[in-house]
């Protein structure tokens, strides 16, 4: 087993992040941005918990326009906190659905209700809102001065480029993703159900280093699969069967996104020029990486290879996304999508395309945007269709 990078960020990671924000938020005359959702909490402040899997509970981080973020969070995550960079951090004993942290709130941001202040929540697209509306009703009616500003962008441009220590992380569960894909003779094989090549797949990814497996899809069927999104089945792969598993493995809270595709003892003919019309496009993908290029472009460098077979281009929508503390970010690969690449962006390239009687095939790698060729995280996928035996 390789050698992990070092958990965590040490608090220069932190301190830097915050400069930034804060700079961008002087731009805006912000007084302050309320987070309430993990990715966005995790960023600032360090804490990791898998405690968010719970809904009972709701977690709060302020950052002020001039001092360090300030914590507002049940009891129960006080002595995780305490383990940050955070030093303010006021709590509440939690589940209280009459008060959960409103109370604690108001007093935080009345100040700012009273100057006419400018506040920045997340409003835009991909973001949530992780209280009770009515919650959330309520605390706006407490503060009648506040002014609420979408900070959505401000946020997705510190979020969407990345440090070469977040970059580092990612690396490292790409590896791990990786190697366990080179072992797919030995565990994949013709007669085992499709639900236990799921399960043999995240026990080795775990074997080999990964802290979770949360996202596996995929699916197989004779020459191609038609859904990869369905929880799999107990039906036995087929000799002739396309098997494809994309998974989304993490590291200390960073994942991977890549999938592979394999056929079972044989293959046809418009399996393997599928298959490499796919890897082609992928290729064009890596060709148009460049800082300046802007999603679209990169959309339609994939596009008008895959168009040799498929000028609908299957029907996902788009091409790739972003990548790190969640398994999909901002930006997207699609027509709509003008965001511009930059240095160290991390990113998915996934061109996907329908041939065949209903079939589909998606190819995905991640890479890291780089002042020319980007730098492949993922282990490169083989340029033909591989083919692996039976036991």
């Amino acid at each position: 087993m390789m050698d992990s990078p070092v958990r965590g960020f040490p608090v220069s990671e932190f301190e830097a992040r915050l400069k930034r924000v804060q700079k961008l938020m002087a731009a805006e005359d912000l007084a302050g941005i309320l987070l309430m959702t993990e990715p966005e909490v995790r960023y600032f402040s360090g804490f990791h918990t898998q405690f968010w899997q719970s809904p009972t509970r709701p977690w709060f981080l302020f950052i002020p326009a001039d001092k360090k973020p300030i914590a507002v969070i049940p009891e129960i995550g006080a002595a995780l906190m305490r383990k940050t960079w955070i030093e303010d951090i006021r709590t509440w004993g939690a589940p209280w659905p009459k008060d959960d942290g409103i109370t604690l709130l108001l007093d935080l941001l009345e100040p700012l209700s009273i100057r006419g202040s400018r506040l920045g929540i997340m409003k835009g697209h991909e973001t949530s809102l992780r209280m009770p509306l009515g919650d959330y009703e309520s605390l706006m009616s407490g503060l009648p001065g506040m002014e609420l500003v979408d900070a959505t962008d401000i946020l997705r441009s510190l979020r969407m480029v990345k440090s070469e220590a977040e970059i580092e992380k990612i690396s490292h569960i790409c590896n791990i993703a990786s190697r366990t894909f080179e072992r797919a003779n030995e565990i994949f094989y013709k007669g085992q159900p499709l639900a236990e090549a799921f399960r043999a797949f995240r026990m080795e990814c775990l074997a080999q280093g990964a802290d979770d497996v949360p996202y596996l899809a995929g699916g197989a069927d004779q020459g191609g699969y038609r859904d990869i999104i369905s929880p799999p089945s107990q039906r036995p792969l087929q000799s002739g069967d396309i098997l494809m598993l994309d998974t989304g493995a993490t590291f200390d809270g960073y994942f991977c996104d890549f999938d592979r595709n394999f056929s079972i003892e044989q293959s046809d003919d418009l399996s393997h020029q599928t298959y490499d019309i796919l890897w082609r496009a992928t290729e064009a993908g890596m060709t148009a990486a460049r800082p300046g290029t802007t999603c679209r472009e990169l959309f339609h460098s994939m596009q008008s290879v895959i168009a040799e077979i498929d000028v609908q281009g299957g029907e996902v929508g788009r091409y790739g996304h972003g990548l790190g503390m969640q398994l999909t970010e901002w930006p997207s690969h699609a027509d709509f999508d003008e965001t511009v690449l930059e240095e160290n962006m991390v990113i998915t390239l996934e061109p996907s395309l329908n041939y065949g009687d209903g079939l589909i095939m998606v190819h995905e790698e991640n890479i890291v945007v780089q002042n020319g060729a980007p730098r492949l995280l993922s282990m490169r996928a083989a340029p033909e269709l591989p083919i692996i035996g039976g036991r």
